[in-house]
């Protein structure tokens, strides 16, 4: 890890009180680690626009399982993307809809490609991205 190197940043008062409420709300103890934060957020969804580069995520769906052949069409799917998908995590919410959270990794283009995939499959009523990284360039 880097030498930590302390610099000053020059806000509007009105900002700084947002960002101070923030920090609160989200029970930052410095604000430098706020900033941090959000310095990290940035450089993962550049490493997300790199389409080389080894990222990772969450992608969560929500579907009827009744719907026909939902369930073996969204498993062949993922088993097509075996190399991608690192887990998957299968809960009944009720006696219709499942949830389904799916821990990716590889390529962010791959990753994109198979959740828009998944998502867009008929019969799947909600699917989220989560944009993740493998923490590797990250300190």
């Amino acid at each position: 890890m880097g030498e930590t190197i302390r610099f000053g940043v020059s806000l509007n008062s009105d900002l700084l009180e947002k960002f101070d409420a923030l920090c609160r709300e989200k029970s930052y103890q410095t604000r430098s680690e706020a900033i941090r934060d959000l310095i990290r957020g940035v450089l993962i969804q550049k490493d997300w626009e790199s389409s080389d580069k080894e990222t990772a995520g969450t992608l969560t769906l929500v579907y009827d399982h009744h719907v026909s052949d939902l369930a073996q069409k969204l498993t062949a799917i993922q088993h097509d993307a075996h190399d991608l998908v690192m887990s998957a995590l299968h809960v009944h919410l009720d006696h219709h809809n499942c949830l389904e959270v799916l821990v990716l990794k590889g390529p962010g283009d791959a990753i994109k490609k198979l959740s828009d995939k998944l998502i867009s499959t008929k019969g799947v009523k909600h699917g989220k991205l989560t944009l993740a990284t493998t923490g590797h360039d990250l300190k």
